[in-house]
């Protein structure tokens, strides 16, 4: 046994910790305590409060990352890992678009109140698309069917980071100076929640007809 192989030995061992709660599930764990985290970072005023909330919430998404990368490489796969990872990356992401509906200046920023609403819109069909999904899969597991994730779900769960971390990032520079730049930052944050949205609402719909045999038993 070669010396990586010792250490791969000694990482195991510490990350199968004592049954289902192994790292990988101890991150996700660490991920749920960090939304309210985030939440309060984002509401208490204090000077760059909103950069401290895009630490918070991307340390967060990290462990996303991470505990998926470290389950499959070490075989730490496990039902209570399958259940709380794709609830707390829902909730993280659906807990920042929602206290960004608190704030209008997210959304609105020079396009005008109208804005807001088409951006409570958006995040509503998020949310619509997450339930929905999250009882299709209920019913194909008692269908003993797996509906594994997509590339357009992929994608869509990448261009919902992106957007949150770039509005966070305007929100910060809006709130130090009133330079052109945030306005751009916001553009380009609007851009990707729209993609985000059209890419969840494809998505949702790529689920169900390729799986629509699953309301059909």
């Amino acid at each position: 046994m070669n010396e990586e192989e010792k250490q791969n030995g000694k990482f195991y061992k510490f990350a199968a910790g004592k049954g289902v709660m192994n790292l990988p599930n101890k991150l996700t764990l660490i991920r749920v305590a960090m939304i309210p985290v985030f939440i309060l970072f984002f509401y208490l005023h204090f000077t760059a409060h909103y950069f401290v909330a895009l630490a918070v919430f991307a340390l967060a998404s990290f462990t996303d990352m991470l505990d998926g990368m470290i389950a499959r490489k070490y075989k730490l796969v496990t039902n209570l890992g399958k259940f709380l990872d794709p609830i707390a990356d829902k909730v993280l992401v659906l807990s920042a678009f929602v206290v960004f509906l608190t704030v209008p200046a997210t959304f609105t920023a020079n396009l005008g109140s109208w804005a807001i609403i088409v951006a409570g819109c958006g995040v509503a069909a998020i949310l619509a698309r997450e339930i929905i999904i999250s009882g299709f899969r209920m019913v194909a597991a008692k269908a003993e069917k797996v509906i594994a994730a997509d590339n357009i779900g992929k994608y869509k769960t990448v261009t919902q980071y992106i957007s949150i971390i770039v509005l966070l990032i305007g929100l910060g520079v809006s709130e130090l100076t009133a330079h052109i730049t945030c306005a751009i930052i916001n553009y380009i944050g609007l851009g990707f929640f729209v993609l985000c949205v059209i890419l969840t609402v494809i998505s949702g719909i790529n689920y169900i007809v390729k799986n629509i045999e699953v309301l059909k038993q």
